[in-house]
């Protein structure tokens, strides 16, 4: 299979995906598509401000790091991470049996719940597209 991040079919269909999460909530800033080495295969943006390379990078790293933690104290595998702030929230999930993560920046008008629940939704959408992807 070509590399995810250059495959058209992921590409289309994870841009499809992306604005059927802006759709959904309107809080959503910032969403992107990541291997687990750290490269962008997609994302959608409401700001020019942030740096899509170097925010996969770290979102990558961030996945390792909760999938780490989760080894070492024998929790069993990470299913999420979400970082809070004052002006919103970073929801971040591996796509289920694939090398991909969902990250999504939410405003702080959402629910910590509803930005989860979204979140999940796609990256299942996204995980049941995946296996068609022939590889």
């Amino acid at each position: 299979m070509t590399a995810m991040q250059k495959n058209e079919r992921v590409i289309e269909h994870g841009t499809a995906l992306l604005a059927e999460m802006k759709d959904l909530c309107s809080s959503l800033i910032y969403a992107a598509l990541l291997t687990d080495d750290g490269f962008e295969v997609v994302r959608l943006s409401r700001t020019t401000t942030t740096d899509g390379g170097r925010f996969a990078s770290m979102a990558s790293s961030m996945q390792a790091l909760g999938d780490a933690v989760a080894r070492e104290l024998q929790l069993g595998t990470s299913q999420y991470i979400i970082i809070a702030s004052p002006t919103g929230y970073v929801v971040q999930l591996r796509v289920p049996d694939h090398p991909v993560v969902l990250s999504a920046l939410f405003d702080d008008d959402e629910t910590v719940g509803k930005a989860l629940a979204i979140t999940r939704s796609s990256a299942s959408k996204m995980s049941s597209f995946l296996a068609t992807v022939a590889e």
